[in-house]
């Protein structure tokens, strides 16, 4: 014991007592699902507060030199089942009357009864120290190391923080504009759908400003989706702080947002803000239940819970590599659905888990905190087959279950939910969320984090072709855009069981006004041909500028592929707004094919003999009180200053400009819009500006037709020195911070974006520190390739699908069915059995792989 006591001694200094705010991981390995319950227990390390299993704990010992480790390990008593458990996957007996955890009322917080050891371990030699060890030592050692050990064991694990919080839904605070908000009396009154965005027309993600009730979209997604930005950017320049989301509205509430305070919020006035535009939310007839209550009831198995879930027969459980069930951490099944879908794409384990040593070893510090690390674990833990072993049956006699439970042991991943949710409004918090708008989350950390080496979302990636024709000149425009899914839209008129639906309809409003109970309601019946025919066919587009006309006309716009994926994801648009303003989903029934031919969607391009519209807008209207002086040059001269001369200067509404630079926008991002938009006033600069702050020339200089360069020099304004170090700290050179930043005026978050999104042009840049490439001037070098895709045949099947049951994205439960070895399995959270009857008429996601002939 002298020894130990000596080793002690030695690395004394290298033992901390937690203090307030330190991260304590004692629940979980930083590389690994192990925990103190875990065979071999939890390895804390007394300096970090890192934990880590047996398997994973010489590695850090290696690395980093640490000697003193707290070992943990927990036992897990047997006791009776609990009596508000059945046991069997029923409802509780006891029935929450509230959305909340750990509260009177809500959902029982699990408390599993262990008996703990704890004992400190030296290594490499795995000396161990246990309390009654201490009292022989040293004063100055027993004090050191038992304050330790007991501040580790007093602390709150990070594991616990998170996924124990008492919440009621979700804890809001009130915003301090909601008391005094002022509206005002526009006349502005707001019908109860058919909303969209004032700006771009978006029909989504809508937020309605309480101040003068006008509606713009959300913020926008990494791939364009999502929004546009439009009421973030009406906040900087009007200064109305609280918005509503369009669609949360219930008699019991909505999602109110402070762009102010840069938080959800709670309006304790939002009856009466929303009635000042004609929403009357306290008198509004519901349906059966609340949100709240059909959130409670998310256990309930009738309709399509029973049918998704196949509730109705006895599974077979399933066990092994790939067969590893996921714990829910409080809703968060969209999550594991996700995951789980994800992890079957070979992208995606050969980026991950085959390189799964490299990426452990080259994990930072605090491997809890990066993204590469904690994917890759999780990947592993899906795959491996480790933890793909039966639960123990929490009762005392295992033959009073009925059935197979099913239910695994399973990964508990609360790292990577903790992770990628970090600083998200809506994934940090512990509320049901879409599954579709996850996926497209994850696959934008996925792109960041993957600026060289190989990128496993490109197999979703591809290239949408948009053809527009105007009607009057029949010239056409061609833009490509990079996608991830395709969005398949519902034409519910299209059911090919109508008049059953509308006897239905009939039926129930019968009953309604005779106040009987209304009948259930028959399925739509929707082809998917017809689907996919709505996505295909031509949209009419009404008051579209054409450059060839010179006017507003109307035009034609055709969507196609121009590059087909390895992986194609579908979305069924099935979410949408009732008249009651409760947001709700469609019940459809879409005979979703397992084999899928696209090539006659496949782009053509140009076509012989098609003509194209100029690429750039006609001179702006020169008003006749104004003397129109052009520049001269060589197409020019002083007897004749034509207006057609390419070098002409035209004159700019000079108010217009001003008004645009008041709200914050740069002067010659202004200057372009007034000129684009030919000094047609402020509404139609605006849209312009909005539809461009994403491009990287956005404060550039405008340049006129015809001539070289702009007025002026190359911008020699200076740079942030915060803002490259921030950029270069990321992995980046600071030739190619400086680029980022002037491409985007020095706006640190869209400098980032216009990084990460000119990756490949990057990769090849030899710029000087003046910015200039030795070749020669920036404006002289090729452009940027454009984003990398796969392509091939356009032919696929389907290998999985994640469905949605209840009412709406923001309640419910979701569950995925996966084709492993022909064999259908479902994954429903630790459950993960072989299916009898998917249910593939009733998905919300589709996932095809390219057939390879």
């Amino acid at each position: 014991m002298t020894e130990v006591s000596e080793i002690l001694m030695s690395v004394l200094s290298t033992i901390r007592v937690p203090r307030p705010g330190d991260r304590v991981h004692k629940d979980e390995c930083a590389f690994s699902f192990s925990s103190p319950e875990s065979e071999g227990g939890l390895y804390v390390c007394m300096n970090s507060f890192l934990g880590f299993g047996s398997k994973y704990v010489e590695r850090h010992y290696a690395k980093t030199g640490q000697r003193a480790y707290l070992h943990i390990t927990r036992t897990r008593k047997t006791q009776k089942e609990d009596e508000n458990n059945s046991g069997s996957g029923d409802p509780p007996k006891k029935k929450p009357t509230r959305l909340a955890i750990g509260i009177e009322g809500g959902f029982d917080v699990e408390q599993e009864q262990y008996e703990e050891e704890v004992k400190v371990v030296l290594f490499p030699d795995r000396q161990e120290v246990t309390s009654e060890d201490l009292a022989s030592m040293p004063d100055v050692v027993r004090e050191r190391v038992s304050l330790s050990m007991a501040g580790l064991q007093a602390a709150d694990s990070v594991s616990h923080t998170l996924q124990v919080q008492q919440w009621d839904g979700e804890v809001r605070q009130e915003s301090k504009h909601a008391a005094d908000l002022k509206q005002l009396d526009n006349g502005v009154k707001i019908p109860p759908s058919g909303w969209k965005c004032e700006v771009c027309d978006l029909q989504e993600n809508l937020w309605m400003n309480l101040t003068d009730g006008k509606i713009f979209c959300g913020r926008r997604y990494f791939d364009g989706s999502g929004g546009n930005n439009h009421a973030l950017l009406y906040y900087q320049q009007s200064g109305y702080p609280l918005a509503v989301k369009l669609g949360t509205i219930t008699p019991d509430g909505a999602d109110v947002y402070s762009y102010d305070e840069d938080d959800m919020v709670l309006d304790p006035k939002l009856p009466e803000h929303l009635s000042h535009f004609g929403i009357d939310m306290m008198t509004m007839e519901k349906t059966e239940r609340t949100m709240t209550e059909l959130e409670i009831a998310v256990n309930q198995r009738v309709g399509e819970w029973e049918v998704i879930q196949e509730s109705g027969t006895t599974l077979r459980p399933l066990w092994g590599p790939g067969l590893t069930g996921m714990k829910n951490l409080g809703n968060s099944c969209y999550l594991n659905s996700v995951m789980q879908v994800l992890f079957t794409i070979p992208d995606f384990q050969t980026k991950y888990v085959s390189n799964i040593e490299k990426i452990f070893n080259e994990a930072p510090s605090d491997p809890t905190q990066d993204f590469k690390t904690q994917v890759a674990k999780l990947g592993y833990g899906l795959l491996s087959g480790e933890y793909s072993k039966p639960a123990p049956d929490p009762g005392d006699d295992p033959s009073t279950s009925t059935e197979p439970r099913g239910d695994q042991v399973g990964i508990a991943p609360r790292m990577f939910k903790a992770l990628v949710g970090r600083g998200h409004p809506e994934f940090s918090t512990n509320r049901q969320q879409d599954a579709q708008e996850f996926l497209l989350h994850f696959i934008n950390m996925v792109e960041r984090n993957c600026r060289s080496g190989m990128n496993p979302s490109e197999a979703f990636r591809f290239l949408v072709e948009e053809k527009i024709v105007c009607q009057q000149s029949q010239k056409a425009k061609y833009t490509q855009r990079v996608d991830y899914m395709v969005q398949l839209p519902v034409p519910m008129d299209q059911a090919t069981n109508m008049e059953e639906l509308q006897e239905a309809e009939r039926c129930r409003e019968e009953a309604e006004s005779s106040g009987a109970p209304p009948p259930a309601a028959p399925r739509a019946q929707i082809p998917f041909a017809v689907c996919l025919a709505a996505l295909s066919e031509p949209e009419t587009l009404t008051d579209f500028w054409s450059s060839a006309v010179q006017a507003k006309t109307t035009a034609t716009k055709i969507t196609r592929f121009a590059s087909f994926p390895d992986h194609l994801v579908i979305q069924i648009k099935k979410f949408t707004f009732g008249l009651d303003w409760v947001p709700k989903k469609l019940d459809v029934s879409i005979d979703v094919p397992d084999t899928l031919d696209l090539s006659s969607l496949r782009a053509m391009g140009q076509q012989p003999g098609e003509e194209l519209l100029p690429e750039v807008a006609p001179p702006p209207l020169m008003t006749p009180d104004v003397e129109v002086k052009g520049i001269l040059g060589s197409q020019g001269n002083e007897e004749d200053d034509s207006l057609y001369s390419p070098l002409l200067s035209p004159v700019l509404d000079d108010s217009t400009v001003s008004q645009l630079c008041e709200m914050g926008f740069p002067l010659e991002a202004c200057r372009k819009a007034v000129y684009y938009t030919g000094n047609t006033g402020i509404d139609a600069a605006m849209n312009w500006v909005m539809g461009h702050m994403e491009d990287p020339d956005f404060s550039a200089p405008l340049v006129y037709p015809g001539s070289s360069s702009a007025p002026g020099t190359t911008p020699t304004e200076s740079l942030p020195e915060e803002h490259l170090a921030t950029i270069i700290s990321m992995g980046f050179s600071r030739d190619q911070a400086t680029r980022a930043l002037r491409a985007t005026n020095n706006v640190l978050e869209r400098a980032v974006d216009w990084i990460f999104s000119h990756l490949d042009d990057l990769e090849s840049m030899d710029v000087s520190e003046g910015g200039r490439s030795e070749g020669g001037s920036e404006a002289s070098r090729e452009p940027p390739p454009g984003p990398r895709v796969r392509d091939g045949p356009g032919k696929y099947e389907l290998f999985a699908f994640i469905s949605h049951m209840g009412t709406s994205t923001m309640c419910g439960h979701y569950v995925c069915h996966i084709k492993k070895d022909q064999q259908w399995v479902i994954f429903n959270d630790q459950k993960v059995c072989a299916s009898e009857k998917p249910p593939k008429d009733l998905g919300y996601l589709y996932f095809y792989r390219r057939v390879v002939e």
